[in-house]
C-alpha cells in the first residue's frame, strides 16, 4: 500500500457499511459530499482496496468513525481527530497552534497578497503604499425597482440626486468601513464592478490577519478562484479542502489533521477571489462545491469577492455587501500617496502635486472626470496622465478611450478572465461597433436607461449581421443573453440598474461611443451626413459632450467647425428684428474697439445689450477698452435709476461721477454735466413734495436715456418678445459651444480658425459682404 493512502480492514469495513446505511446515502451521495466526480473511490473505500489519505479521512469523518478503528494497519505518523484535539487541550493550546501556523506561512501571505502590478506600471508596489481603507454600502446600490417613465435627468447640469440614482456618483449612502463589515457579518460577499478595489480589498484582508493586526486568532488563506478553477481542471478533482491542503503542504505544512482541526474549530479567515468568474463558466459543480464548503466549516470567517452582474447567483448564508465609491477625501488620500509611491517623491512634493490635481478635477470641465475616478482602477489611471505634464488632457476623449481600453482588454487579460464563449468570438472592433451603435441611438432618442429587451435586440441583430451561417431565432437569443451577462461581468460598461433596466456605467461612455460612432465611419460621404445630423442639435444642451468629443477625434475637424457656424448663422437668420439687432452690435463694436479684438467686443455688446443686468461680470474687458467702459458705467447708472421706490440721490450722483472721470467726449461731458446739476436741483424738493419729484424724477431719467443714445448709441429698448429671448439665447449658447471646441482641438487650420472668430456674431447680410470680399 503506498504510504500516502489507507484501506479499510474487513472489520472496519463492516462497520463503516453499517454508518453507511444508517445516514440513507446512496453512494453517488456520498461521492458529492466528499466532492468526488465519481463514486469510484467509495466503493474502493467499502471493498478494502486503497483510496487516497485524505479522502478516506473525508469520509470517515462524514460517516462520524475514528478512521483508526476502520483503516487497516493505520501509520503512527497520523493523529486522528479526536487524538489529535487531545493533545491540543492537553499539551497545546489552539491559539499556540494558530500562530505556529500563521508564523509557517507569514512569507507566503506576504508574498502572495503584500504587493501590487498596477496597469502602467513596470514595476510592483508594497500594498501598503498604495492601499486606501475602503468603504462598504450594506445596501447594495443597484437592484432597486424603479419605473422608466419617471426616469428623465438633465444632462446639461446634472444634480447631485440624478447622479446618484445613475450610481455615477453615489458616496452619500450610509457606509461602514471593511473591516467593521467583516466583524458583522461571518460570510461576507463583496460586490463592485470591474476596478472597484475588491481584490486588492482581500489581499489587505490577509496582510492584516497575517501580521495579527486583525482576527490573531485565525489563519488567513488567500484564493484566486481562477487558479482554482484550473487546478481542479488538471486534476479532475473539485475540492477546496484539498487545494487548501495543498497550500499548506507548500508552507511544509503537510498535515491533513492539522488542517482539518483549524477548519473545524473556526480558526480560519478564508477570501475568495473572482466568484464572478466561476459564475461566467456556469460551472455548477464549482458554485456547489463553494457553498457546500461554506456550510461544512462555517465557524470560520469566509470573504468573497464577485463582481455586482454576478451577484444573482447566491451563496446560502452570505451576506451581499458593496465596495463604496471614493469619497472625496479619499481620493485626495490615494493620490497622495500614488505620487509617493510612484514619482519617487518627499511628502511635501506629493502634497503640492495632490493639491494641484484636486484643483484640476474640481474645474467644471472636469465633471465627467471626477464621475469616473471614484474607481480606483480610473483613478490610478488619472494620477498616472496627470504626472506628466501636471495637467488632463483638453481632450477628453484621450482619456475616456484609455479607460475603455482598459475595460474591454487590458484589465481581463491582467486578471486572467476569459470571457463567454459567444463573446470571445467577436472582435474588439466588432465589440465597438455594438458599443457605439447602441449608444449612439440611445442618446438620439433621449434614452439613457433602457430596457432589457432592447440592448438584447441591438446583440442579436449584430450577431446575425456578422453570422456567416444560418442561425435560428432561439440560438440568437441564447447567445445575445450570453453576451450582455459577458459584457455587465467583464467590463461593467453597461450595467443593470433595475430588473430588466440598464444603463452605460458612466454617462462619458454613452457620450464617448456615440461620437465614435460619428468619427469611425470610413464612408466620408456617410460621415459628413452624420456631422451634419449632429450639427443640428447645437442648440440642446445634453449634446454639449458629444460636440467636444467629436471635434476631438476627427482627424480634421475644418469641416465640422464651419457646419456649426453654418446652422449657428442660421439661427436668427429669419428674424429681421434681430438681424438689425445684429447689425448694431457690429456697427457699435467697430467704433469703440481699439485694444480688443473686434469679435471679442461684439461678443460684449451683445450680451451686454441683451442682459445689461450682467454688465458688472464684464470687467475684463472693461479694462482692455475705455469706450466699452464707459458703455458699462453708463449701464450701471441707468440701473441705479430703475429702483424708483428707494430712490438714493446720493448714490446716483456718485455713480454719475464716476461717469464724468471716463468721458472723453467733450460735448457729451457737457450734457451730462448739466443733467447732473437738474439733479441737484430736483433733490431739493424730493421731501417737500414727493409725488412732484417722482414726475420730475422720471421725466430726468428718461432725458438721461435719450442722451446716452444719442452720443453712446446704447440704451436703446429693444423690447424682444419672450420667443426671441429664448432665441437669443440658443445663439449665444451654441457660439459658447463652438469657441470651446475650438479652444479644446489642436486639429483645426489657423485659417479656417481666425476665419471663424472673425466673423463670430454678424449678421447674414454682413456675412454675404464679407464672403464676397
Amino acid at each position: 500500500m503506498s504510504k500516502r493512502s489507507l484501506k479499510t480492514s474487513v472489520e472496519g469495513a463492516k462497520r463503516a457499511k453499517k454508518a453507511f446505511l444508517s445516514k440513507g446515502w446512496t453512494q453517488e451521495q456520498l461521492a458529492a459530499e466528499v466532492n468526488l466526480k465519481t463514486r469510484q473511490p467509495i466503493w474502493r473505500f467499502f471493498t478494502n482496496r486503497p483510496i487516497e489519505r485524505h479522502t478516506f479521512l473525508e469520509i470517515c469523518n462524514l460517516l462520524n468513525l475514528e478512521w483508526r478503528e476502520i483503516a487497516q494497519d493505520p501509520p503512527a505518523d497520523i493523529l486522528d481527530r479526536s487524538s489529535y484535539l487531545q493533545q491540543t487541550s492537553e499539551n497545546l493550546d489552539i491559539n499556540v497552534i494558530v500562530q505556529q501556523v500563521r508564523s509557517k506561512r507569514y512569507e507566503k501571505i506576504e508574498d502572495r497578497c503584500g504587493s501590487l502590478t498596477l496597469l502602467e506600471m513596470n514595476h510592483p508596489i508594497a500594498l501598503d503604499d498604495i492601499y486606501i481603507d475602503v468603504d462598504i454600502l450594506e445596501a447594495v446600490n443597484n437592484k432597486y425597482w424603479m419605473d422608466i417613465n419617471e426616469f428623465n435627468p438633465s444632462l446639461e447640469n446634472p444634480t447631485s440626486k440624478e447622479l446618484e440614482r445613475l450610481s455615477l456618483g453615489d458616496v452619500t449612502k450610509n457606509k461602514i468601513s471593511g473591516i467593521q463589515a467583516l466583524q458583522t457579518y461571518s460570510k461576507l460577499r463583496v460586490l463592485g464592478i470591474p476596478g472597484s478595489g475588491k481584490t486588492t480589498f482581500l489581499q489587505h484582508l490577509a496582510i492584516q490577519c497575517n501580521r495579527g493586526r486583525i482576527f490573531n486568532n485565525r489563519v488567513p488563506i488567500f484564493i484566486n478562484l481562477i487558479d482554482f478553477a484550473d487546478e481542479c481542471e488538471e486534476t479532475g478533482k473539485i475540492s477546496l479542502l484539498n487545494y487548501i491542503n495543498t497550500e499548506f503542504n507548500t508552507s511544509d505544512l503537510n498535515s491533513t489533521p492539522l488542517l482539518l482541526t483549524l477548519l473545524q474549530t473556526g480558526r480560519m479567515l478564508i477570501l475568495l477571489d473572482g466568484f464572478d468568474q466561476i459564475v461566467l463558466k456556469n460551472d455548477l459543480a464549482m458554485i456547489k462545491e463553494i457553498r457546500r464548503f461554506s456550510d461544512k466549516y462555517q465557524n470560520n470567517l469566509f470573504v468573497v469577492s464577485c463582481r455586482t452582474a454576478a451577484q444573482e447567483v447566491k451563496l446560502r448564508g452570505f451576506t451581499d455587501v458593496e465596495i463604496a465609491p471614493f469619497s472625496e477625501e479619499k481620493i485626495a488620500h490615494f493620490a497622495q500617496k500614488w505620487f509617493i509611491g510612484f514619482t519617487k517623491t518627499d511628502i511635501d512634493d506629493a502634497l503640492i502635486q495632490t493639491s494641484q490635481f484636486i484643483k484640476q478635477i474640481d474645474k467644471p470641465e472636469h465633471l465627467h472626470l471626477r464621475q469616473l475616478i471614484v474607481r480606483p482602477l480610473f483613478l490610478h489611471l488619472a494620477c498616472w496622465i496627470f504626472s506628466y505634464d501636471q495637467k488632463f488632457p483638453l481632450q477628453k476623449s484621450v482619456l475616456y478611450k484609455q479607460c475603455l481600453d482598459l475595460l474591454i482588454g487590458r484589465w481581463d487579460q491582467e486578471k486572467n478572465v476569459s470571457g463567454d464563449e459567444a463573446y470571445q468570438k467577436l472582435s474588439l472592433s466588432q465589440k465597438l461597433k455594438l458599443f457605439s451603435h447602441f449608444a449612439a441611438d440611445m442618446f438620439q432618442e433621449g434614452k439613457f436607461i433602457f430596457k432589457k429587451s432592447l440592448i438584447l435586440q441591438y446583440i442579436a441583430e449584430e450577431l446575425f449581421d456578422l453570422s456567416q451561417d444560418s442561425i435560428n431565432t432561439e440560438e440568437l437569443l441564447l447567445n445575445s443573453e450570453a453576451i450582455l451577462k459577458a459584457i455587465e461581468l467583464q467590463h461593467g460598461i453597461i450595467v443593470e440598474r433595475s430588473p430588466g433596466l440598464f444603463s452605460f456605467s458612466f454617462l462619458a461612455f454613452q457620450e464617448y461611443f456615440t461620437a465614435r460612432k460619428i468619427v469611425a465611419d470610413y464612408n466620408l460621404r456617410q460621415r459628413d451626413q452624420h456631422l451634419q445630423d449632429l450639427v443640428q442639435y447645437i442648440s440642446e444642451p445634453q449634446y454639449r459632450e458629444i460636440f467636444l468629443l467629436t471635434a476631438s477625434m476627427l482627424r480634421s475637424s475644418d469641416n465640422f467647425m464651419v457646419l456649426i457656424k453654418q446652422k449657428i448663422d442660421s439661427i436668427l437668420a429669419e428674424d429681421s428684428f434681430l438681424q438689425e439687432y445684429l447689425t448694431w452690435v457690429s456697427k457699435k463694436s467697430v467704433k469703440v474697439a481699439n485694444s480688443p479684438p473686434l469679435e471679442a467686443t461684439r461678443a460684449f455688446y451683445f450680451a451686454f445689450s441683451k442682459s445689461p443686468h450682467l454688465a458688472p461680470d464684464f470687467t475684463l474687458a472693461c479694462t482692455l477698452d475705455q469706450g466699452i467702459l464707459l458703455d458699462g458705467l453708463l449701464s450701471d447708472l441707468i440701473k441705479k435709476s430703475s429702483h424708483n421706490d428707494e430712490i438714493d440721490i446720493q448714490i446716483f450722483r456718485e455713480a454719475l461721477d464716476n461717469v464724468l472721470i471716463v468721458v472723453a467726449d467733450s460735448e457729451f461731458k457737457s450734457v451730462l454735466q448739466k443733467l447732473k446739476q437738474q439733479l441737484v436741483d430736483l433733490s431739493s424738493n424730493q421731501t417737500n413734495s414727493p409725488n412732484e419729484f417722482q414726475v420730475n424724477y422720471t421725466n430726468w431719467i428718461e432725458q438721461l436715456r435719450k442722451k446716452i443714445v444719442q452720443y453712446r448709441n446704447i440704451q436703446h429698448n429693444w423690447n424682444f418678445s419672450p420667443e426671441q429671448q429664448e432665441t437669443l439665447h440658443r445663439y449665444y449658447q451654441a457660439h459658447r459651444l463652438l469657441l470651446d471646441c475650438l479652444n479644446s482641438v489642436s486639429n483645426v487650420t489657423e485659417a479656417v480658425r481666425q476665419e471663424i472668430k472673425a466673423s463670430l456674431l454678424l449678421s447674414i447680410d454682413e456675412l454675404e459682404q464679407r464672403e464676397w470680399s
